[in-house]
């Protein structure tokens, strides 16, 4: 199965296809609804403003291809503001919608120095499949409560325990950035690469 990485515009994209590429795996990469909607797979990488996101994603006619995509069944990994955008709404952009394909919303970190900078440690659930117990390098003001919490795979603790991955039918969507977690962060990707061959 081929490999598409979205272009909205803003994003970790270059530390995403370094680690592709440390990982030997092939992608494309692309900006445009046609291209999403041949995808096989999709990752969503993260950093960035959950409104200037969903902005740029409205503005380049993304939106309704992303959704259509992800609710036909397409493999979906989301990478920081990449699970935040899944939510219908967030803190960050009150007047700016989300994609809404997970209930919930963003909230902002009421405690603690804000942003969250730094290796955190997961505690996975019952309901993870590709990552580990360990430190994964987070860079985020806001986390994401989901409506239903059965579907969160990981918390982590940052004045409060909060959701630090989701997984959902095809959905795999992680708050921190796995590409600069070194081998730990590597290996969550390659199990997700692994899962959807």
């Amino acid at each position: 199965m081929s490999l598409t990485i979205l272009d909205y515009g803003g994003g970790n994209l270059k530390s995403v296809t370094n680690m592709l590429d440390a990982l030997g795996y092939s992608y494309e990469v692309t900006n445009t609804k046609e291209g999403l909607l041949k995808a096989e797979k999709i990752i969503f990488p993260g950093q960035g403003h959950f409104g200037q996101a969903m902005k740029e994603l409205n503005s380049r006619d993304l939106t309704k291809a992303l959704k259509d995509a992800v609710k036909a069944g397409v493999p979906f990994l989301g990478i920081c503001v990449g699970l935040q955008v899944l939510f219908e709404e967030s803190e960050e952009a009150p007047d700016v919608a989300g994609l809404g394909l997970v209930k919930g919303k963003v909230v902002k970190f009421k405690q603690g120095k804000v942003p969250q900078i730094g290796w955190n440690n997961l505690s996975t659930t019952k309901n993870n499949s590709i990552l580990i117990d360990d430190y994964y390098y987070f860079v985020n003001s806001y986390y994401v409560k989901p409506e239903n919490t059965e579907t969160v795979s990981a918390y982590c603790n940052y004045g409060t325990k909060f959701a630090a991955s989701i997984e959902t039918s095809n959905i795999i969507a992680v708050q921190f950035h796995p590409e600069k977690s070194g081998r730990i962060g590597y290996d969550s990707i390659q199990r997700w690469l692994d899962m959807n061959k």
